[in-house]
């Protein structure tokens, strides 16, 4: 038995889950989420809490056993506390601000960059050298970080570009100067 799989999810008080088969949502106070789970893993809710199981032992059913449960777990905390990345931009002249649609980022290229925000995601820049993104799925905030560090990453020189908070740049050292 998987032993993440085993481990029931707790469900607080607030979020309502419905089971259709294999597509299960969850509605919070920071949204709703659906998700459907592969064949072979079912969900049961008992006394508050949510058991994932699987139906053969096959190894293929005993990989998505523990998988499934914690997107599911994801799920869950995602609709009651939201998921939220930091990022930091360093460079002179860099900088992120907030518009209508999203964020407007001067990154030492010859034009700027707009970033829409997608659906169920919130993009903030309180300051213009930081960015926070917040939102209830998980798996969409960590991609919307992702490409906005891909807008200019962080290069081994002087360490300019975007970074995650806390991230650490390895260094390299520049030009030899003279003999």
């Amino acid at each position: 038995m998987s032993r993440i799989g085993k481990m029931p999810v707790p469900v607080p008080s607030g979020v309502t889950i419905n089971i259709d088969g294999t597509t299960v949502s969850v509605k919070g106070p920071k949204g709703e989420l659906k998700r459907t789970f592969p064949e072979g893993i079912s969900f049961a809710i008992e006394d508050d809490k949510v058991i994932a199981s699987r139906s053969s032992e096959e190894s293929s059913q005993k990989a998505l056993h523990g998988l499934s449960r914690a997107l599911f777990a994801n799920m869950v905390e995602g609709v009651t506390k939201g998921y939220q990345k930091q990022l930091e931009i360093t460079g002179v002249g860099y900088k992120a601000e907030m518009k209508p649609y999203g964020l407007l980022f001067s990154l030492g290229y010859s034009h700027t960059i707009e970033f829409k925000a997608p659906q169920g995601i919130t993009l903030k820049a309180p300051q213009p050298t930081q960015v926070l993104i917040e939102g209830a799925d998980k798996e969409i905030v960590g991609q919307v970080a992702a490409e906005i560090r891909s807008l200019r990453k962080p290069e081994p020189y002087k360490g300019k570009g975007i970074k995650y908070l806390g991230e650490k740049i390895r260094r390299k050292a520049g030009k030899a100067g003279g003999k």
